[in-house]
């Protein structure tokens, strides 16, 4: 299996209830989420599940990803992946689960914690996630992987771009 991690896009830094995961994203965060999705539906990944946070700034970077790799039917949303939650929580819902390839869609620390963990194969070691960016981590076995990819939104923007 294979699992695709993806920061949300640069949000506001304060929504107008005062709550946090009111914030939405900006202009330029929908704009890049928007060019990141077309980049990543052109990598082919072969994604049939997209999990995302239930705040919004999540919800949104991840609406465009969903839309881009026609998985309208196959996307909810996951307290797992709540800032602040344990890794094992999210990899525990997805081995519930019979899938190829899974789209995170998250924060950081959690997606940098969650990466880490895969990675090193141990909690502690946080690989740090700029705003949209993606990860790819091939899994070997129930929390360890292989990291294979860790592309910057531009890079992204920019495969999205090419026609």
């Amino acid at each position: 299996m294979e699992l695709w991690l993806l920061r949300h896009a640069a949000a506001e830094e304060r929504a107008s209830s005062g709550r946090d995961e009111d914030r939405e994203l900006t202009p330029d965060g929908i704009k890049r989420a928007e060019g990141v999705a077309r980049g990543l539906a052109r990598l082919d990944p072969g994604i049939d599940l997209v999990l995302a946070s239930p705040l919004r700034r999540a919800r949104q970077t991840a609406e465009p990803a969903v839309k881009a790799l026609g998985l309208e039917k196959s996307f909810r949303q996951t307290r797992a992946l709540e800032p602040g939650r344990e890794p094992d929580e999210v990899l525990e819902e997805i081995e519930a689960g019979d899938h190829e390839a899974v789209l995170l869609v998250g924060h950081q620390p959690h997606l940098g914690i969650l990466l880490g963990r895969l990675v090193g194969g141990t909690s502690g070691l946080e690989i740090p996630m700029k705003k949209a960016a993606v990860a790819r981590v091939e899994i070997e076995s129930r929390g360890r992987g292989n990291l294979r990819a860790l592309l910057p939104a531009k890079i992204l923007e920019e495969i999205g771009r090419r026609s």
